[in-house]
């Protein structure tokens, strides 16, 4: 879940980028290639509707940032509990010296999948 969430994090960052140099391009090429167009959109309208793309991005951006910080957070608290609860369980298998039956194929696909999404365990 964490590298999902960087990944994203990244697409934001590389998306207002090459916003920047979209808007960028558009005003040199306005600039030296067109000084006058008649008859078409103004340019001037079309950096504006980009600027406020950009700006609702940026807006979009600032909603993630606090849930991917959540995220991050909630998958530490999660990750605590486990290893706590998997430590737990091992001390009670010492102490009672219980025997566990082997896993199931199921259980035992459930046990990898866990261990793959939360390495720390």
């Amino acid at each position: 879940m964490e590298a999902e969430v960087d990944k994203l994090e990244l697409m934001f960052q590389k998306a207002d980028s090459d916003l920047d140099y979209i808007q960028y391009r558009l005003e040199y090429e306005i600039k030296t290639n067109h000084p006058d167009s008649a008859g078409e959109k103004n340019p001037v309208t079309l950096l504006k509707e980009l600027s406020a793309i950009k700006s609702r991005y940026q807006t979009l951006y600032a909603r993630f940032k606090p849930v991917a910080i959540e995220q991050k957070e909630t998958k530490s608290c999660i990750y605590t509990t486990m290893n706590k609860t998997m430590t737990m369980i091992q001390e009670l298998q010492k102490q009672t010296d219980v025997e566990l039956s082997p896993l199931t194929e199921e259980e035992k696909t459930v046990t990898e999948q866990l261990k793959s999404h939360m390495p720390h365990l």
